[in-house]
C-alpha cells in the first residue's frame, strides 16, 4: 500500500525533529552550552543571574585546565567532614559515591543532566603542587599565591565553619585540580571536599552574554 504525501511529510518532520534533538544533545555535551549563575561563590567575578556560555571542549579533549581558569564540575557526593580523622590528606580527592549504574540512568544524569548538580569555581592548584592554607593566605609550593581577582578584604580560611575541618595542607594528586570560589566566605569548594578529578570537570567558563554591558570573554585573572 502506497504511503500518502501527508504521511510522508509527517515522517519527514519526525525525522527532522529527532535529528535536531540529537544534534542539540551532542553540541551541548561535547562543544558548549549556556548556563545561569545561581550562587554568590564567585562574586564579584561572576554574579547571580548572569548568563554564560560554557566551553565543553575541555571535557571532550580531556585537557587539564590552567591555573586561574574558571571551570564547572560535578558536585561531589560528600560535602564537608566533621572529624579530622575522616580526611586523608595523603589522598585528598573528592568522593563520588552515588553515581548512576545502568546506561539509561547515566544518559539521564550525565547527558541530559537531569537532577545533576554542578559547581563553578576557579582553579587554584594543579597536579603535584603543594597547597597550604594558613593565616588567611594560599601558598603553592611554599610561595604565596597572588590573587588580584579577590576583593581586598577577602581572606582564605583554613576552616569553612566552626564545626568542619578542611583540606588545608596537601599535595594535589595526579589528574586532579584544587578549586575555590572567589567569594571565600560564601563558597563551598575543595577546602571542604577535596580535589576534583579531571574526569569530573565538565566545562570552562568562556563568554558572558548577559547583562549586555558585560558581554564578552570572561577574564580569569
Amino acid at each position: 500500500m502506497a504511503i500518502s504525501d501527508k504521511t510522508k511529510n509527517i515522517i519527514e518532520w519526525i525525522i527532522c525533529v529527532i535529528i535536531a534533538f540529537v544534534l542539540a544533545i551532542l553540541i551541548k555535551y561535547f562543544v558548549g552550552t549556556p548556563t545561569i549563575v545561581s550562587q554568590e561563590s564567585m562574586y564579584p567575578t561572576l554574579k547571580p543571574n548572569q548568563r554564560l556560555i560554557l566551553n565543553r571542549l575541555i571535557r571532550t579533549t580531556k585537557k587539564m585546565p590552567e591555573r586561574f581558569d574558571i571551570i564547572t564540575f560535578e558536585a561531589p557526593s560528600k560535602i564537608g567532614y566533621s572529624l579530622k580523622s575522616d580526611i586523608d590528606l595523603n589522598n585528598p580527592v573528592a568522593k563520588y559515591e552515588n553515581e548512576p549504574t545502568n546506561w539509561w540512568s547515566k544518559f539521564i544524569y550525565y547527558v541530559l543532566e537531569i537532577n545533576k548538580e554542578s559547581y563553578i569555581k576557579r582553579v587554584i592548584a594543579l597536579p603535584g603542587e603543594h597547597v597550604k592554607i594558613e593565616n588567611g593566605k594560599v601558598y603553592i609550593n611554599g610561595e604565596e599565591l597572588q590573587e588580584d581577582y579577590l576583593q581586598s578584604n577577602v581572606v582564605t580560611e583554613e576552616k569553612v565553619s566552626n564545626t568542619a575541618v578542611a583540606f588545608n595542607d596537601f599535595i594535589v594528586p595526579e589528574n586532579c585540580v584544587f578549586c575555590m570560589g572567589d567569594n571565600r566566605e560564601r563558597s563551598t569548594d575543595c577546602r571542604e571536599f577535596g580535589c576534583i578529578p579531571l574526569e569530573k570537570i565538565e566545562s570552562k567558563v568562556w563568554i558572558r552574554f548577559w547583562p549586555l554591558n558585560l558581554f564578552g570573554k570572561v577574564d580569569v585573572k
